[in-house]
């Protein structure tokens, strides 16, 4: 059973850096062929895809985000990090990281495993 946690500030100031960790058990982040995803979820609002690392590394994010994302892994912790920088309010949302087997990232009947959400407020 893969298991997905993720952990980080629930507080960050506006223009700061937010950076949150997915922690992955029972299962390697290095296993073909999956794709290791950032979601969203802002207040009141749907489901919004940000980006993701492959198991090859290759990554893949959502244009209007690119600019300000970027995903990184760290296999020996079995851990993959979202940086989302110059955070605003609208940045505030639960977040979330889950384990695909497509590029379709904005499908979400093609994810099979989410962690619970961290809910990350961008405020002063």
């Amino acid at each position: 059973q893969v298991q997905l946690q993720e952990s980080g500030p629930g507080l960050v100031k506006p223009s700061q850096t937010l950076s949150l960790t997915c922690t992955v058990s029972g299962g390697s982040i290095t296993t073909n062929y999956y794709y290791w995803s950032w979601i969203r979820q802002p207040p009141g609002k749907g489901l919004e895809w940000m980006g993701a690392i492959a198991y090859s590394a290759n990554t893949y994010y959502n244009p209007s985000l690119k600019s300000r994302t970027s995903i990184s892994r760290d296999t020996s912790k079995n851990q993959f990090t979202l940086q989302l920088t110059s955070v605003t309010p609208e940045d505030t949302a639960v977040y979330y990281c889950a384990r695909g087997w497509s590029l379709n990232f904005g499908s979400w009947s093609e994810y099979d495993y989410w962690g619970q959400g961290t809910q990350v407020t961008v405020s002063s």
